[in-house]
């Protein structure tokens, strides 16, 4: 039994016609997004080394655009239902080859054709559990590295900043607040921090180099009594 025809296939659809590609190299990309949701196809094509890769992409935007303003669908919660490419004219050239003789060249288009269609209820429902998901492990992440944990911290305690304090005090000011308070408050802990750390490092070298310059005097002081003491027990050999 065959399958469906074209227009019988459930879904927006996007067709380019005659694209200056052979069928089978359009395919293996075709074959790498098709049963995927749109922003998971778009990750893929957008890291495909294949140069059908690009055209598809467009292809595929296409697709989710004629969703969004035809059938009134949202494009986030859309999936590749059904991609395919089909051969079209084909371009006989000729090219010399040794001895009077003539090689044949075939220059193939193709046809391409995108569906996207609305996922079902279950995998739209993991699909927001999913992303929802991600949203808290990164905003845990950021939380959590600016509480004490992240590289800002790491360059304060190479520093000789109190790591102990600082902590204390970014979980006292953050503690209580909203998830977006909770960041901000987390950020400005972090760059106070920051600031905190370099003035303590800009008053150490100004009192090390005060140190220096304390020690070169005493030691011109040194330098100049030395001469004297000299001429002085000159004087008494000589009496």
């Amino acid at each position: 039994m065959t399958g469906p025809k074209t227009n019988e296939r459930e879904g927006t659809k996007a067709i380019l016609r005659n694209s200056p590609q052979s069928a089978w190299k359009v395919r293996a990309v075709l074959d790498l997004i098709r049963g995927l949701d749109v922003q998971r196809a778009r990750e893929v094509l957008q890291f495909c080394e294949r140069d059908a890769a690009t055209t598809v992409g467009k292809l595929l935007d296409s697709a989710v655009a004629n969703a969004e303003h035809n059938d009134e669908l949202n494009g986030e919660e859309l999936f590749v239902s059904a991609c395919f490419a089909d051969e079209a004219r084909t371009q006989k050239r000729v090219k010399p080859r040794a001895r009077g003789r003539a090689g044949r060249i075939f220059k193939r288009s193709c046809h391409i054709t995108v569906i996207v269609s609305r996922l079902p209820e279950e995998k739209l429902a993991r699909l927001k559990a999913r992303q929802e998901a991600n949203v808290t492990e990164r905003r845990a992440r950021r939380v959590a590295g600016a509480s004490g944990g992240g590289r800002r911290a790491r360059v304060a305690a190479s520093k000789g900043a109190p790591k102990g304090a600082v902590d204390k005090a970014g979980s006292e000011e953050i503690s209580g607040l909203p998830d977006a308070e909770v960041i901000e408050q987390a950020e400005i802990v972090a760059e106070e921090t920051e600031v905190a750390t370099v003035d303590a490092a800009e008053e150490t070298a100004t009192a090390e180099s005060t140190t220096t310059d304390a020690e070169v005097t005493e030691t011109k002081v040194s330098d100049a009594e030395v001469p004297e003491a000299a001429e002085a027990s000159d004087e008494e050999k000589s009496e």
